[in-house]
C-alpha cells in the first residue's frame, strides 16, 4: 500500500472519532436567550406609622419571563471551564397580596442583571455521538452580583394599595446543567447548547409605599425571595477547536514501483520498541530486500501532548530506534533516512493534550 493511500485510509477511519466532541481548549465565546420562571416572592413588610396590617406578609407572583445571557471563557482541554458572564431576566408581575388581602391585578416589571462568574465541567469522556454530531453533556456553579429592579410594581384593592419602585444589588449564585451540540461538520468550534440555569440571590432590600384600608400613606422596607428558573438555547464558538484535515483527490502519476508504507506504534511518551513494533520492522526489513528497496524513509510522529520542542525530539528519538533495529536486521545505515515531525502531522486531528495512540507512531516507507 502506498504513503498516500494509507494516509487517506487512516484519515477516514479517523472521522468517526474526529467527529466526536472535542475538549474545549483555550478561548472561547457563547450566548443564549430562553425563558425564566420566577418564584413568587413573599416576605413581611415593615410599614411606617404602624397599622393594623403591619408585618402581614406580601406575596408577588410573576408571569413567564425571559432571559438572556452572554459569557466569554477559557478551556483547559481537560473537561474544566471557567468563564464570566453578562446575564438580564425580565418578568411581568401578575398580582400581589397582603396577608388575606387580594390587591388585585398587579403591574409592572421585575428586571434583573449582573455579573457571574462560572466554573464548569464537560464529560468527555462520554463519547456521545449521534449521526456524527458529538453530544457532550456539563454541569456547572456560578457565583457574582445581580441587580433586583423593580419598576413601577404596583397593587391595589379598594383604599388599599402598594406600590415598589426601587433597585438594590445582592450576591446571587447560580447551577447550571447543559447539554452541547458539535456543529464541527459546519463551523469547526461551534456548538449549539440547551441548558437549565437555577439563579437565586440574597433578598433584595426595597423602598416600598402603601396605603392602607383606613387611608393611611405609609413607607416601609420590603425583602422578597429572588429565585429563578431558566431553560436557555444559545451558541459557543471555540477558537482553538481542531480543523478536519481535508480529504485529497487522488493524483494521476506515472506509473513506477509502488511505494511500501509500514506503520510503527508507541506508548505514551515512550520511544522503546514493543514485540508487535519489532515484528513490523522486520517484516519492513525483510521486504526491503525482496523487492530491492533503494531508500528507506523513516519518519517520527508524536501526539499533542506536551510542547512542541519536547515532541520534536521524542520524534526523532522514535525514528532513530526504528533505524537501529533495521540496521541490526541487516539494512545498511546509508540507505536509511531519518526525520521527525514532531506533532504537525497527526493521523486523527486532535485538540492540543489528547493522547491519540495512532498519532504516536513511525512510518517506514520504501522506496
Amino acid at each position: 500500500m502506498s504513503l498516500k493511500k494509507a494516509l487517506l485510509a487512516a484519515t477516514v477511519l479517523s472521522l468517526p472519532l474526529a467527529a466526536q466532541a472535542q475538549p474545549v481548549t483555550g478561548l472561547y465565546v457563547g450566548a443564549g436567550v430562553g425563558t425564566n420562571y420566577r418564584e413568587s416572592s413573599s416576605d413581611s413588610i415593615a410599614l411606617r406609622p404602624a397599622s393594623g396590617t403591619t408585618g402581614s406578609r406580601v406575596r408577588t407572583s410573576t408571569e413567564w419571563g425571559y432571559a438572556a445571557v452572554g459569557s466569554i471563557g477559557w478551556g483547559f482541554g481537560n473537561g474544566l471551564r471557567a468563564e464570566v458572564e453578562g446575564n438580564y431576566r425580565q418578568n411581568q408581575v401578575e398580582k400581589l397580596s397582603q396577608g388575606t388581602l387580594r390587591l388585585g391585578p398587579g403591574g409592572g416589571r421585575i428586571h434583573q442583571y449582573g455579573a457571574m462568574a462560572n466554573v464548569l465541567y464537560d464529560f468527555n469522556m462520554l463519547g456521545l455521538n449521534v449521526a456524527g454530531v458529538g453530544i457532550t453533556p456539563y454541569l456547572g456553579l456560578g457565583a457574582g452580583y445581580v441587580f433586583s429592579d423593580w419598576r413601577a410594581v404596583r397593587g391595589a384593592n379598594g383604599r388599599s394599595s402598594l406600590r415598589v419602585d426601587d433597585r438594590d444589588g445582592q450576591f446571587a449564585y447560580q447551577a447550571i446543567a447543559g447539554v452541547a451540540f458539535g456543529l464541527n461538520s459546519v463551523v469547526p468550534g461551534l456548538s449549539l447548547t440547551t441548558e437549565y440555569r437555577f439563579m437565586g440571590t440574597m433578598d433584595p432590600e426595597l423602598n416600598a409605599n402603601a396605603t392602607s384600608s383606613l387611608g393611611v400613606a405609609q413607607a416601609g422596607t420590603y425583602k422578597p425571595t429572588n429565585y429563578n428558573h431558566s431553560v436557555l438555547v444559545g451558541l459557543r464558538y471555540a477558537f482553538n477547536a481542531p480543523r478536519p484535515a481535508p480529504v485529497m483527490a487522488p493524483v494521476p502519476v506515472a506509473a513506477a514501483a509502488p511505494a511500501r508504507t509500514y506503520l510503527v506504534f508507541f506508548d505514551w511518551d515512550r520511544a522503546d520498541l514493543t514485540d508487535r513494533a519489532r515484528q513490523i520492522i522486520g517484516e519492513a526489513a525483510s521486504n526491503a530486500r525482496t523487492v530491492s528497496s533503494t531508500r528507506i524513509e523513516v519518519s517520527g510522529h508524536a501526539d499533542r501532548t506536551g510542547t512542541a520542542v519536547y515532541n520534536q525530539r521524542l520524534s526523532v528519538r522514535r525514528a532513530e530506534a526504528v533505524a537501529a533495529e533495521l540496521v541490526r536486521r541487516g539494512i545498511a545505515r546509508n540507505e536509511i533516512t531519518v526525520q521527525g515531525f514532531g506533532f504537525d502531522r497527526p493521523l486523527v486531528p486532535t485538540a492540543m493534550g489528547v493522547r491519540e495512540p495512532q498519532n504516536r507512531r513511525v512510518e517506514i516507507v520504501l522506496r
